[in-house]
């Protein structure tokens, strides 16, 4: 996953050294976002080989500095050379080598913080920004005391560190992550880094990629042709639509499988979509019951993401074989995004988080073998949209919510067996777990309830942010909007991946579409995913919880408060369905949980 300098540019001005953070390709996007070429390295790359670099940032991470084998860079990085920054692990790792102290922290920060600036004369990081900012924590561990030599340069109410500097040495350290759009002077951060700091100049132009990834794509299928297995959604659509410009329509072709785990109408709405593309020839294939049967027998959401991503493999061989598609002249094409492969634990030290259906063992292989090609997986969300502008392609499919690849499978959450919710000073336990990620890795645990109506004003929002971070054991904090009985009486159902709870979340799924869409409600989310969790009574056993969260990337994200009427009226539709007991509303950003919840 490491990224090597295009042939114009011989030496990166800025390496980013990568300790594991789920961010550490981010960073580096933003730095080049900013005009300036980065590069990304293991952590522990030699001095001498960062040699005529003007920076090097050190990636956050999932790990403590006192961790056996936890990652760590040479020290000489830090004798003057060239300038450093030291983000959230970096920041620790830094104070660690150089002297400082670096402790468990009792109550971790995951989400929106408030940095205090200290009030004296500003480094060169913060000159002309705002005293008090808003940032992105995802951490537990922090700064007590600074190395000799450094001086602290701001505080959140819970990290009385969160920024130092020995600005003689041009070392510089943030506990919180510039690199995340939800902070909101980040951008301003980096640049001052760059341009103040290390005196860098402006070598690299984001625009024109599509030329680039064609020329790639082209190198990368050699004589070969190429196939797809697209899901109408926007990654495998602009994927498919880059390999058709760069190969010709002769030489690429698709298939849309209905797996039976898709919305309400997507199948047609797909095949109408490829038809006004006039994309090549996309095919349909219905294998519900290949994917059915065998998630039917589990309930743990890797192993559902495993069961999918081998059984498109096995779909994917018997249609190339049905095809005469296996005479060498083949590879696969897939729409994977760089998001995907960070939360598989896409770079060498990162944690896996939820393993994506394009990382399965199978599609390892096929990576191994160079028999696969993937346009777009060092992008994001929004710069795959942007490409699709360049491309040509409807405002109406470059703007469709993202879906996820297993599709309804992930949304639809199984129970081993029978519990009653339970009651704590802080609300109601539920025990059904959900995927977060906390501190940089991931986190599986149950999910905490509040009893009370949300509220539009996001008030609730933060008194979710607060709880996790000061609640363990929890990742994700919803509140009840309205049910058919208390909430003290539900209860979590043993339950499967039933063809019935199937219908039941699709059904859902298409009010909550309906009214999102008619309201307006849907272009003010960047998504909004329909969970369906195990709980309710006997007679109704599941509940509903809505997830309309906002992003930029899909690194991260913002839940966001929607309007009482509508809230209601979705709330009271959802409760006509037979089987729904209650509806729920998750009040959690990432981090610390994941847009979805599997």
């Amino acid at each position: 996953m490491y990224s090597e300098a295009p042939p114009a540019i011989r030496v990166p001005q800025i390496t980013v050294l990568d300790a594991g953070g789920q961010y550490c390709h981010l960073i580096a996007r933003k730095v080049r976002d900013l005009g300036v070429y980065a590069e990304v390295r293991p952590s522990e790359t030699p001095a001498a080989q960062l040699a005529g670099r003007r920076g090097l940032i050190i990636s956050g991470g999932p790990s403590s500095v006192y961790d056996a084998g936890s990652p760590t860079v040479d020290p000489e990085i830090f004798q003057g050379r060239q300038a450093v920054l030291g983000i959230c692990y970096g920041q620790q790792l830094m104070a660690h080598l150089l002297g400082g102290v670096v402790q468990k922290g009792v109550k971790g920060e995951y989400g929106l913080a408030t940095l205090e600036l200290d009030g004296g004369p500003k480094t060169a990081l913060f000159t002309g920004l705002p005293e008090r900012q808003q940032v992105w924590m995802s951490h537990r561990d922090l700064v007590t005391a600074v190395p000799a030599g450094f001086s602290n340069l701001a505080a959140t109410s819970t990290c009385a560190i969160a920024a130092m500097a020995a600005p003689d040495r041009s070392l510089y350290a943030v506990q919180f992550h510039p690199e995340v759009v939800h902070t909101t002077e980040g951008k301003q951060i980096l640049a001052r880094f760059l341009f103040d700091v290390c005196g860098c100049v402006k070598d690299w132009d984001p625009r024109h990629r599509v030329a680039l990834i064609e020329e790639d794509i082209r190198r990368t299928a050699g004589d070969r042709n190429v196939f797809f297995f697209v899901s109408g959604g926007v990654d495998s659509t602009v994927a498919f639509t880059l390999c058709l410009r760069a190969l010709g329509p002769d030489r690429v072709r698709g298939i849309y499988v209905d797996t039976g785990l898709m919305r309400e109408g997507e199948t047609e709405s797909v095949r109408r979509m490829f038809d006004l593309l006039g994309a090549g020839t996309v095919a349909i294939e219905h294998v519900e019951q290949q994917f059915l049967a065998p998630l039917a027998l589990v309930r743990d959401p890797e192993q559902k993401r495993q069961i999918i991503g081998e059984e498109f493999v096995r779909v994917q061989e018997r249609v190339i074989a049905s095809h005469h598609l296996l005479d060498g002249h083949w590879i696969l094409g897939q729409g994977t995004i760089y998001p995907d492969t960070i939360e598989s634990g896409g770079t060498e030290k990162a944690s896996v988080i939820k393993t994506h259906h394009n990382r399965v063992a199978g599609i390892q292989q096929l990576i191994a073998a160079q028999r696969i090609v993937e346009p777009l997986s060092a992008y994001y969300k929004d710069e795959v949209r942007e490409i699709g502008c360049e491309l040509g392609i409807s405002e109406d499919v470059l703007q469709r919510h993202p879906f996820p690849g297993p599709g309804l499978a992930i949304r639809c959450l199984c129970a081993e067996c029978s519990e009653p919710v339970s009651k704590t000073p802080d609300g109601y336990l539920i025990p059904v777990r959900s995927v977060g990620v906390q501190g940089d890795e991931r986190s599986y645990a149950p999910v905490l309830a509040l009893d009370r109506f949300p509220a539009c004003d996001g008030i609730l929002q933060n008194e979710a942010t607060e709880l996790i971070n000061r609640v363990r054991g929890v990742n994700r904090v919803v509140a009840r909007v309205a049910s058919r009985i208390p909430l003290s009486e539900m209860r979590v159902w043993v339950s499967t991946l039933s063809v019935e709870r199937l219908a039941r979340l699709r059904s859902a799924d298409a009010i909550v579409r309906r009214l999102s869409h008619a309201s307006g409600f849907d272009r003010r989310v960047w998504q909004f995913p329909v969970v369906l969790i195990p709980m309710g009574s006997a007679a109704q056993p599941d509940a509903v919880v809505l997830r309309p969260i906002d992003s930029v990337d899909g690194m991260t994200a913002q839940s966001v408060a929607m309007d009482e009427p509508l809230l209601r009226l979705m709330a009271q539709a959802l409760l006509e369905v037979e089987g729904i007991c209650g509806v729920f509303y998750d009040l959690t950003h990432k981090p610390p949980a994941t847009i979805e919840w599997e």
